[in-house]
């Protein structure tokens, strides 16, 4: 299987990426260049990771007949100070809320995620330690 995606010069340092034919504009910040009209690249590849982890856990934990009330995947990347500039460290942060909420069904669910079957989360840990903390909110 392969995965295409286009990215289309908009002027400046703007991009519009087609990706599965939804369209993100990308850019930067003014002071070096940008309009600041969409997200950066690199804070891309976190919403990448927790998404594609997100969709792992919350397909698992179904199949486990585990549903949640509230569920969000917060992603943390801290940066190298060199260039090339690349998330050498990520945290994410699973969060749950809702009634019969089993902690080992959860933690099962994540493992199989980030040991498995997130493809996003094998190419980062190529060149970033990722690590992970369960909440459960009451």
């Amino acid at each position: 299987m392969k995965n295409k995606v286009d990215c289309t010069w908009l002027g400046e340092m703007a991009f519009e990426a087609n990706v599965n034919d939804f369209k993100i504009r990308i850019d930067a910040e003014e002071k070096v260049g940008g309009k600041n009209t969409g997200p950066r690249p690199k804070p891309l590849t976190l919403a990448s990771l927790g998404g594609c982890t997100g969709m792992d856990v919350i397909s698992i934990l179904a199949k486990m007949r585990v549903k949640p009330d509230y569920f969000n995947v917060s992603v943390d990347g801290e940066l190298t100070e060199e260039h090339p500039k690349y998330y050498y460290k990520i945290h994410i942060t699973y969060t749950f809320k809702g009634d019969n909420l089993p902690l080992d069904k959860i933690k099962k669910a994540i493992n199989l995620s980030q040991d498995k079957y997130c493809g996003v989360s094998e190419l980062i840990k190529k060149s970033a330690e990722i690590t992970h903390e369960i909440v459960i909110l009451k």
